[in-house]
């Protein structure tokens, strides 16, 4: 049985890989929608590959057996393959059975707030109607660099989840990334609210409304992280994409 082990490690790989990619939206947790097809095809490949294997190995079981019918001995490898290889069955079980779950607060937390000078300049204009829906990309970027200060009197939503930071401040956080969850850097906003209400548990996604509140001189480190005095906060659900494209 156990010269079958690389094609069940090749067909468990497969399956997980089909797992978050094919039969669910878990994939977006790890990498960007455009790479959903690439992973689709490589989880196919693998498991194509694993019934290839499979029936390789027992078309060539016979020629496996000495003059006596007993199999060689392998010695800790052979056709089955180094038994160090079996140690790749935990990561593929996990990701099969128990998905890791998206990057949350812990990540967000550890980046520091260092902001590279982009330079001021001017946006395309908003469209009409309160509230505008902005991501926390586009709403940091015309808070911090926009000359024409957009976002004056404008009424915002946001959606993210919530951070914490010293003496009682939070902040609504998403992370973005430009290929998937390896290279995720952190957009946030300060949320101010006027009730005395606490802020809520770390990780809560909630939608905030709100109007920008300006500070500090524009593509200034004072600027980061902008602030939004919030006229309501509602807890939401994690959405399937709990990534921004940066």
């Amino acid at each position: 049985m156990r010269r079958y082990g690389p094609a069940a490690l090749l067909a468990l790989t497969g399956a997980a890989v089909l797992r978050v990619s094919l039969f669910s939206d878990l994939y977006l947790r790890y990498v960007q929608a455009a790479l959903r097809p690439y992973l689709v095809v490589s989880g196919v490949t693998l498991v194509l590959l694993a019934a290839a294997t499979a029936v390789t190995t027992g078309r060539s079981a016979d020629g496996d057996h000495d003059d006596d019918g007993h199999e060689e001995d392998g010695h800790g490898h052979g056709p089955a393959g180094p038994r160090a290889a079996w140690l790749l069955t935990l990561p593929a079980l996990a990701l099969l059975l128990f998905p890791p779950p998206a990057l949350g607060s812990y990540s967000a937390e550890r980046e520091a707030a260092q902001r590279a000078a982009q330079g001021v300049g001017t946006f395309p204009a908003l469209p009409s109607g309160d509230p505008v829906e902005l991501t926390l990309a586009e709403f940091g970027s015309r808070a911090i660099y926009d000359s024409e200060r957009s976002l004056t009197g404008r009424t915002v939503r946001l959606t993210g989840f919530v951070t914490h930071g010293d003496d009682g401040t939070w902040y609504v956080t998403r992370l973005l990334v430009s290929c998937c969850a390896a290279d995720a850097t952190t957009g946030k906003v300060e949320v101010r609210t006027a009730g005395s209400d606490g802020p809520p548990p770390a990780d809560t996604w909630v939608t905030v409304t709100g109007t920008w509140h300006p500070r500090g001189e524009l593509g200034s480190d004072a600027a980061w992280p902008p602030v939004l005095d919030a006229t309501d906060v509602r807890r939401v659900a994690q959405p399937a994409n709990p990534y921004e494209k940066r």
